[in-house]
Order: C-alpha cells, then sequence, then structure tokens
C-alpha cells in the first residue's frame, strides 16, 4: 500500500477539497525573484512606525535565559491589564497567538458536523477558511455597495447557524455598522446565536458613532469581540489577539484553548502597548494625513478607489491585479493582490509615510 494511498484514504473530503493558503516568500528572496534594491511593505496592513516606545522597552529587556522557561498558559498578567484598561473582569478575556487562532478557538467551541457560520462574500477571509477546513459550510452574504448588508446576513440564518462574524470596520473595504445599525443587528438575532464582532481596526476608528464593541458585551450575553496587536501596536510579528465576552461564553470557549500558545515576550510586549496613547495618537495622524495624500493623488490619476475606517485603501486598477502586482514588485513596492477578496482588479494599499506613498505614487504612473 503506498503512502498516497493511505493519505488518501485518511483525509476528510473537506480537507482534500480546501485550497492551502500559500504565503509569499520573505522579503530577501522576493527581492531576489524581483530584482529591486529595496521593498516597501504595503500588503499586510502592518504599522510603519513598528512597536511603541513601550513595547520596544519589553521586548529589548526580555532576558534571553527566560526562553527556556514556558510563559504564562493563561497570559495572566495581560489578562489583568486588559481587565483594568476595558473596566472588566479578567476572567472576560482570552488570548490567543494571533486572532487567527481566537478565531479557531469559537469554531471548535460551539460548531459540529451540520452546523455552518455566516459571514460576508468579501470580507476578512480566515472566518471562511477556518469553518471550512474544519469541515463546516460557511455561507456568505454579498455586499451592498461595499459595505455588509444586515437583511441578507439575517437571511442566510438558519437553524444550524452557530456563529455570525461581522468584521468591523471591515477588512479590505474599510466600512462600518454605527452603534445604531449594530444595536439593531444584535436585536433582530435576539441571543438566539452567537455573533462574533471582529475589532481588528477599532483603533484607527476616529468617527464617533463607531460602536466600542466591549462596551457592548455586557448587554448582550451572545456577543464576542475580537481585538489584535498586530495592526496599531505593531506587534504583527509576534502574533497575538484577544477575544472579550460575558464570564459564561468565555468558560465554554475557554475548553477549546491551547494553553502556553502564546510566547513570553509577546505577552509582555502587548501589556505594555496597551500603555502608548502617544503611539496610538501618533499612527493615527499618520494614517490620516497618507489616506488624504493618496485619495487626492489617485483622483488626479483617474483611479477608482475604496478608501474606509482602517490603514489602507483599495485600489481599482485598469490592468489585472496580479499585473499590477508584479510590475510594482519589481519597483520595490508589495501590495496586495484582492481577487482572493472576490475584488478582481483591486489591490490594497497599507498607508505609509508620505515618502513611500509618493513613490508607490510614481510606481503607479510608470506601470499605468
Amino acid at each position: 500500500m503506498s503512502a498516497f494511498w493511505r493519505l488518501e484514504h485518511l483525509l476528510p473530503e473537506y480537507v482534500k477539497n480546501f485550497e492551502a493558503y500559500v504565503p509569499s516568500r520573505p522579503d530577501p528572496e522576493l527581492m531576489k525573484l524581483y530584482g529591486c534594491s529595496h521593498l516597501h511593505r504595503l500588503n499586510n496592513n502592518e504599522n510603519p512606525l513598528g512597536p511603541s516606545i513601550q513595547a520596544r522597552k519589553a521586548i529589548s529587556g526580555f532576558s534571553p535565559e527566560r526562553a527556556a522557561i514556558y510563559p504564562s498558559g493563561d497570559s495572566y498578567y495581560l489578562r489583568m491589564k486588559l481587565a483594568a484598561k476595558f473596566n472588566k473582569k479578567p476572567s472576560q478575556f482570552l488570548v490567543g497567538n494571533g486572532a487567527n487562532e481566537v478565531i479557531t478557538f469559537v469554531i471548535k467551541a460551539f460548531c459540529e458536523q451540520g452546523d455552518n457560520v455566516v459571514t460576508a462574500d468579501r470580507t476578512f477571509a480566515v472566518y471562511e477558511w477556518v469553518a471550512g477546513f474544519s469541515g463546516y459550510e460557511a455561507k456568505l452574504a454579498p455586499l451592498n455597495r461595499f459595505g455588509f448588508d444586515e437583511q441578507r446576513i439575517l437571511d442566510l440564518v438558519d437553524r444550524k447557524t452557530k456563529i455570525v462574524f461581522l468584521c468591523n470596520p471591515n477588512n479590505p473595504t474599510g466600512s462600518f455598522w454605527n452603534i445604531d445599525r449594530l444595536r439593531s443587528f444584535m436585536d433582530a438575532v435576539d441571543g438566539e446565536k452567537i455573533v462574533v464582532v471582529d475589532e481588528a481596526y477599532a483603533e484607527f476608528v476616529e468617527d464617533e458613532t463607531f460602536p466600542d464593541c466591549i462596551k457592548l458585551i455586557e448587554e448582550y450575553d451572545n456577543l464576542v469581540v475580537f481585538r489584535t496587536f498586530s495592526k496599531m501596536y505593531g506587534l504583527a510579528g509576534l502574533r497575538i489577539g484577544y477575544l472579550c465576552a460575558q464570564e459564561p461564553l468565555v468558560d465554554a470557549i475557554r475548553k477549546t484553548c491551547v494553553v502556553y500558545s502564546v510566547n513570553a515576550i509577546a505577552q509582555e510586549a502587548a501589556a505594555a502597548s496597551l500603555d502608548s496613547t502617544d503611539h496610538v495618537l501618533g499612527t493615527r495622524e499618520l494614517v490620516r494625513a497618507g489616506k488624504s495624500f493618496l485619495m487626492q493623488q489617485l483622483d488626479g490619476l483617474s483611479l477608482n478607489y475604496v478608501s474606509g475606517q482602517g490603514n489602507f485603501i483599495m485600489i481599482e486598477m485598469p490592468i489585472s491585479d496580479t499585473l499590477a502586482y508584479r510590475k510594482l514588485m519589481k519597483r520595490g513596492l508589495m501590495v496586495r493582490t484582492m481577487s482572493g477578496f472576490r475584488f478582481p482588479g483591486y489591490i490594497r494599499v497599507s498607508l505609509s509615510h508620505l515618502k513611500v506613498l509618493e513613490e508607490l505614487v510614481d510606481g503607479l504612473k510608470n506601470i499605468l
């Protein structure tokens, strides 16, 4: 019996049919491949300012000897600090190895064979991916003018639906539901399903109508909120995110957690980041200036774009997004192709320093 036959025999159909995500090569390899002398990463919505001063001190102060010791299995001190910041109990938080692991926790906790989750068809893809490679159906509601359509989402919910995922603001469109729309949706669900609101980009939003869902948790016992330290706080390389909910909900999800999955440096850097008010304000200022500059330039180039909340802009190209990617890569500009998000012909650009965005505009002029 061949190893290949045994593998095919053992794999579930939903794993066989799942198309694995292929990460890009390391930056030095990409630079060699495309023949560029530098590379500006405008593809993953990372913070160009990097970690805050507080986080840098925590990272640089980490003793190498401590690498031999397991970290806190439940991110004890970080949860204490999150509780103090948001006026909650430490037991209302769970920390994971990036928001992706936290997504997995929730799906594993509530879904079983035959169940489904509901989300949008053009949003953060990991909800759909985790459901798919776990053997559960992901039902996708079409967007309406680049925004979530609550009625279409509700129409997809059936008796086998366990979880509804909302990315607010949405990646990649930047659209968001204000407090009234979110309350209305939660009331329509009426506690029958778990509603997850992913606020990965919440710290970038300056609109006063944006709902801080952590404040709504005590009103809705079926609400779970995701946050991350990857975006605003510049800790993407350390992989750390968290969820917050009422205690009974967190207790249920905790049963599916993998202890010790969050490393010690990540925990300490994240805790230090919570004190970095100046870093948040500085990043918002950089994003605001970059967005204003880039929109003005795109208007001058007669390029359509989608700009909402968050540290990114989606640009419609007159050529294929993969061709635009390759041409810009040769100039040391790495953007995100959007065909995988079901926006063929678009690229997503992370906002950065004005000098980098000026280089991007020159690149767009050149390839067009």
